[in-house]
């Protein structure tokens, strides 16, 4: 995430025109398709390092759509935004026996977690793209297209639009789909975000959109704080997943250096501690970091072998080159049964400052 930071705070929030009963599902049920958006910005990721992320963005690709020995696609539909006619060409050619669809779209980064809908469905299980505002991350990326990339996947997507007038982010929020919602402080807290809302209105705006009252109670939990240099002050899906409803993984320190040993001890003790909307306390699996990952300029990393891609057939785990990646991908295994759990370099997707969660974002079946 490179750019001239703006300076100033969009205005006040409007009403969401919310819609009752609609709520975000887990992740691990069924995906019809997964959104992404073709690296394509050589001023962003310099030329080497892009051909580097398109590389990793393949490879993530073709573990989502999981083909079999015949080139069929057994796990999800990929719809790829581009920029250009001349993307379009390449990540076509890159793609093209993945059975992917493409869509022109003006976009400045690829970080769709964020600046895409977050796609929902009714007590009836129809679906909807429920959009917020977006503004870099606390106006600190201000990139063309980005605040309007929303309302136009929306549109691409078919399905009626249910627009919100606050700040969110979709890497903020982690949903159990059955009405719990794990989030930070440190994030929606943040006066960056939304600084005319109480916590109280926002923790209520949040569970109204992604909630509503399809699914009976409904608990916001709050992680203080997240990992290190995180561009996005604390995305909850860098440091803590849903793995089923009532168990929570999160990462314990690796290597005596670990950059985040005090943080990650204080998370695991924080979900511990909580009990989800059901009542149930949560149950805490811990796999090891990625320990200490440093950028080219020496800049610890805020890696994280949470911010996986649960798909329908595979998860797919971030790994940055460390002696933990194995470790972290073989602890996942158990977690998730009936999906095959894959390690996939992402070193140089996290040093443009996010990992596989962070560029997709899955429309439920």
């Amino acid at each position: 995430m490179t750019s001239t930071p703006k300076g100033s705070h969009d205005a006040h929030p409007q009403p969401a025109h919310h819609q009752p009963g609609h709520h975000q599902p887990a992740e691990w049920d069924a995906h019809e398709a997964v959104y992404l958006a073709w690296p394509s910005h050589g001023e962003l990721w310099g030329e080497d390092a892009l051909m580097d992320a398109q590389g990793e963005f393949v490879a993530l690709c073709e573990a989502i759509a999981d083909p079999d020995d015949d080139g069929i696609a057994r796990g999800e539909r990929l719809e790829i935004l581009c920029r250009t006619e001349a993307d379009e060409r390449l990540a076509t050619w890159k793609l093209k026996s993945l059975g992917a669809r493409f869509h022109r779209a003006l976009y400045g980064d690829i970080w769709c977690r964020d600046s895409l809908p977050i796609f929902v469905k009714d007590g009836a299980g129809a679906r909807a793209a429920a959009t917020f505002r977006f503004n870099g991350w606390g106006d600190k990326y201000d990139l063309p297209g980005d605040r309007e990339l929303a309302g136009v996947v929306a549109g691409l997507s078919g399905l009626p639009r249910l627009s919100h007038g606050f700040v969110l982010e979709g890497g903020a929020v982690e949903p159990d789909g059955e009405g719990t919602i794990l989030t930070t402080k440190q994030c929606l807290l943040n006066p960056n975000r939304n600084p005319s809302m109480s916590a109280a209105e926002i923790e209520r705006a949040v569970a109204q959109a992604l909630v509503g009252d399809a699914l009976g109670p409904s608990k916001v939990l709050w992680i203080e704080e997240g990992l290190l240099n995180d561009h996005t002050d604390g995305h909850i899906d860098t440091i803590a997943r849903f793995v089923a409803p009532g168990r929570v993984v999160c990462m314990a320190p690796s290597g005596d250096d670990d950059p985040n040993r005090a943080v990650l001890d204080a998370i695991a003790a924080q979900l511990a501690a909580m009990t989800d909307a059901r009542g149930r306390r949560l149950e805490v699996v811990r796999i090891p970091s990625p320990g200490r990952v440093l950028d080219e300029d020496g800049e610890v990393m805020p890696a994280s072998y949470v911010n996986f891609y649960i798909a329908n057939t595979t998860v797919v785990v971030p790994t940055y080159g460390t002696p933990f990646d194995e470790q972290a991908v073989e602890a996942l295994v158990p977690l998730f049964p009936g999906r095959d759990v894959v390690g996939r370099s992402a070193r140089t997707i996290l040093e443009g400052g996010g990992a596989f969660h962070c560029i997709t974002q899955q429309l439920p079946r």
